[in-house]
């Protein structure tokens, strides 16, 4: 999996890397070869090519000094634009570089930056090491002149080639930890991470500067990042994380979702997100939804139904609930939300399906069962829910028992007690999560938000975004880098609750359900924005996508 820290997580590897052993010349080495292995795929044949190498003040300078004096020795034509780089007897790299003749521009020689304009109208590739991860004040002067002239050399022009950008560890200008841009930022191609992804990389609006990540190895060992619990999502995870399949299989292997979803105002939810079940391979898929509802546009017709009770027209109520009880069994997993309605009896209905009333009432399901020799009837004790997933309009409802205790006698500190602890994955667009933790504004980083959620809350956080943060009650996150404006429309979060809880219904734990259901649901959008384009897609599009997401992830 690859690794994902900050800028203080970085600095401690590296000085436990030295402690173990390691030197930082050669940790400087191998990151610069790295580098240098990357610029020569991207390149090319580097005989007749040429590169400039931004070099600054630090470390981030020495590594791209490491990879001029290799991309020379290759055969590519090499000059460096120094920048603010003080000349001493300790820097070997600079000094290698000299041996060798390479050409030199110096920043302070170059006011107006003619020189730099110059060399960048002759070169192919452009590595920036000017700033490292460590950087985090404004970009200003001089600074800000080398960035504006090197994104004006690569603004869009017909009649000359754009040098190609690579950026060793982040695009000099951005915030490493927060992806914030420092005034401006240097707009990559690509981005070279040495050793882990810096964590800012993966959110806006540092991604749109990353172009591609890559990450290099620059010789830290397990132990160096075994305290790291922050992974990027890639193929070989998602692969791993993949349900089988037997061939003597039948549906009942592949496990029973039940789906309530939908209401008067928002039919269509209850389609998407059984479907979204049904698409990542669920057994068996059931509807559960009040008798105006019956005959919701477009739902597959493999889609079985459970006929619930309606406290008015198109809104459950409490016996509704009492009846999703008593059908559980037999079902791995429930999905609750999708278009439900926030209506004062759909409330009650949550409320009493999730057992967040008070103690005396969480016992018992409602309904009474005579038996033979009693005068007395037997109450029927609650089941267990099973892995349960809650979306949409079941978040909001969370939301309005945590924050409007006049509603209800349930309190914040109650109602996520009352929850089966690990045993709920929530999947909260940022506007929900706000709702949820009751704030005007989320003021921290995404990672920091989900994860703090997770573990008070003790259940699993999907937080849904360009970039999409998944975190665990034991303080694992795991991000998924896939922003696509094909996705950012009505109903494809409908689409992904329903994927999880399929995923979940196969066996697969409330975390990796929804590592994997997140990695599909990101998948099948990059297939329709290919096929379709990003305009015009509609949630719809993604559901025969799945499978063909799912397919690709078993080739090798």
């Amino acid at each position: 999996m690859s690794k994902i820290v900050t800028a203080e997580q970085m600095r401690a590897i590296e000085e436990a890397a030295v402690a173990r052993g390691a030197t930082w010349s050669g940790l400087m080495e191998q990151a610069g070869a790295g580098v240098a292995r990357v610029a020569l795929e991207v390149s090319g044949d580097p005989v007749g090519r040429r590169a400039l190498v931004l070099v600054g003040p630090g470390n981030n300078g020495g590594d791209g000094l490491v990879a001029a004096r290799l991309l020379h020795d290759a055969g590519m034509q090499v000059t460096l634009f120094v920048w603010r780089r003080r000349e001493t007897v300790e820097d070997i790299n600079w000094r290698l570089c000299r041996e060798r003749a390479i050409t030199e521009l110096a920043a302070a020689d170059d006011p107006q930056g003619a020189a730099l304009r110059a060399s960048l109208a002759r070169v192919d590739l452009v590595i920036d090491a000017l700033l490292g991860y460590g950087a985090n004040r404004p970009v200003e002067g001089e600074l800000a002149m080398i960035i504006a002239t090197l994104n004006a050399a690569r603004a869009t022009d017909a009649r000359r080639t754009k040098p190609y950008v690579l950026a060793i560890d982040v695009p000099t200008g951005v915030h490493a930890d927060s992806g914030a841009v420092l005034g401006n930022a240097v707009r990559a191609d690509l981005t070279v991470s040495t050793g882990p992804v810096k964590r800012g990389l993966l959110f806006y609006p540092a991604r749109a500067y990353a172009g591609v990540l890559r990450s290099v190895d620059i010789g830290l060992s397990p132990a160096d990042l075994e305290s790291v619990m922050t992974d990027m999502i890639d193929i070989e995870l998602a692969r791993s994380l993949l349900p089988p399949r037997p061939p003597d299989s039948h549906k009942g292997t592949f496990g029973k979702v039940l789906v309530v979803a939908g209401s008067i105002n928002y039919p269509g939810a209850a389609t998407l997100a059984t479907a979204g079940a049904a698409r990542v391979g669920a057994g068996l898929v059931t509807l559960a939804v009040g008798r105006s509802q019956v005959y919701s546009p477009g739902r597959l017709p493999e889609i079985t139904l459970h006929i619930l009770p309606e406290a008015e027209p198109g809104v459950v109520g409490d016996a509704a609930a009492d009846e999703v009880l008593s059908i559980l069994e037999g079902y791995q997993a429930l999905l609750v939300g999708p278009g439900l309605g926030r209506e004062k009896a759909t409330r009650a209905f949550l409320e009493r399906l999730l057992g967040l009333q008070s103690p005396r009432h969480r016992g018992q399901i409602g309904f009474r069962i005579a038996t033979a020799g009693s005068e007395k009837p037997v109450v029927k004790q609650r089941p267990e829910l099973p892995f349960t997933v809650i979306d949409a309009d079941g978040l909001n409802i969370l939301a309005d028992l945590i924050h409007h205790p006049e509603a209800t006698d349930a309190t914040s500190g109650t109602i996520w007690n009352r929850l089966p602890r690990g045993r709920c994955v929530l999947t909260p667009h940022p506007g929900e999560m706000r709702r949820l933790l009751g704030v005007e504004e989320l003021t921290g980083h995404p990672v920091d938000v989900a994860k703090e959620a997770a573990m008070h809350w003790q259940q699993v956080v999907v937080l849904k975004g360009a970039t999409t943060v998944i975190a665990d009650p034991e303080g694992r996150v795991r991000v998924n880098d896939g922003g696509n404006p094909a996705l950012a429309t009505a109903g494809t979060g409908d689409v992904l609750a329903g994927a999880i809880a399929g995923l979940l219904a196969q066996g697969l734990a409330p975390f990796d359900a929804a590592t994997l259901g997140v990695y599909l649901h990101s998948a099948a959008g990059r297939l329709v924005r290919d096929e379709l384009g990003d305009m015009g897609a509609l949630a719809g599009d993604l559901l025969p996508r799945l499978p063909l997401a799912i397919r690709a992830l078993k080739q090798p």
